[in-house]
């Protein structure tokens, strides 16, 4: 077992890695320090042979709350998702570096990682936590499990990884862009979203079991099936959706900065703090 401040990484079992997200008294919200601090564990599993699956998993009552919007937009170190700088630029401009590099292009890079990837839900996934899972290949999600994105109130169109329309039918996305209101872990296994739902006490277990079953499979063959579903959804234009949809995100950002002076509009935080305690 090894830790950072705000990860735990844990090898349960022979060729498993699992990677726990341990900030629980923050509902697991993600300040750009826990981004990275994840980034460099998903990068060591990736790179050790001895590694064939990775769990990633969540201490506390919630997988995640979110974007810590307490916490400053600032890199905690240079960048390892894009090769940019400008982080510094006023209006609108620095922050859109920001994100260019600490939410889409490390979501990015998590979701092209060689080796199969399994999340283990529990609790409410918000907004920024939808960014942790949907990057993953496999969600096992326990009975209590929920998901939403609920940021619209914050005057921007969604999370900044998005892949709404991929992950659900059209209308489904604009039901819960729409509303903010949280979908439910079976109903996100009925549309195909979660891989599978389980109670509770049995979610580590079962999540276990699903990596060692995987883990006994060639890693060659598994890394050209993930290849192959991946590189099918982008000839769908996944990625051209996601580009089109981060440029909306930060209009979005500009037009709340034109008007308030901050990059949401203040009087969503309520809204979103409704359907949970802390961030994005």
């Amino acid at each position: 077992m090894t830790t950072e401040d705000r990860i735990r990484v844990e090898r349960p079992a022979t060729g498993v890695a699992r990677i726990v997200l341990a900030r629980a008294d923050k509902r697991n919200a993600q300040d750009p320090r826990m981004l990275y601090e994840l980034d460099a564990a998903l990068l060591a599993a990736s790179v050790d042979d001895g590694v064939r699956v990775i769990i990633l998993a969540a201490d506390g009552p919630d997988f995640s709350s979110g974007h810590d919007l307490s916490a400053p937009f600032e890199l905690p170190g240079p960048p390892t998702a894009t090769m940019q700088g400008g982080f510094d630029a006023p209006g609108v401009e620095g922050h859109f570096a920001f994100e260019c590099e600490a939410f889409l292009g490390l979501c990015r890079r998590w979701r092209d990682l060689p080796k199969p990837t399994i999340a283990q839900v529990q609790g409410r996934v918000i907004a920024g936590g939808l960014m942790l899972v949907w990057p993953m290949d496999l969600i096992v999600a326990a009975s209590d499990a929920s998901f939403a994105d609920p940021v619209s109130a914050f005057g921007v169109n969604g999370i900044e990884y998005f892949v709404h329309t991929f992950e659900m039918s059209a209308r489904r996305a604009k039901e819960l862009l729409f509303t903010g209101d949280a979908m439910s872990a079976r109903e996100a296994a009925a549309i195909g979203m979660v891989t599978e739902v389980v109670e509770p006490d049995e979610l580590a277990a079962a999540t276990l079991r699903l990596a060692i079953k995987i883990a006994q499979r060639p890693a060659f063959g598994l890394r050209l099936s993930k290849m192959s579903v991946n590189r099918s959804q982008d000839a769908q234009g996944l990625q051209q959706a996601i580009d089109a949809a981060f440029a909306l995100h930060n209009l979005g950002h500009a037009n709340n900065l034109a008007r308030f002076g901050t990059i949401v509009d203040p009087s969503g935080v309520q809204q979103v703090r409704q359907s949970r305690p802390t961030s994005s």
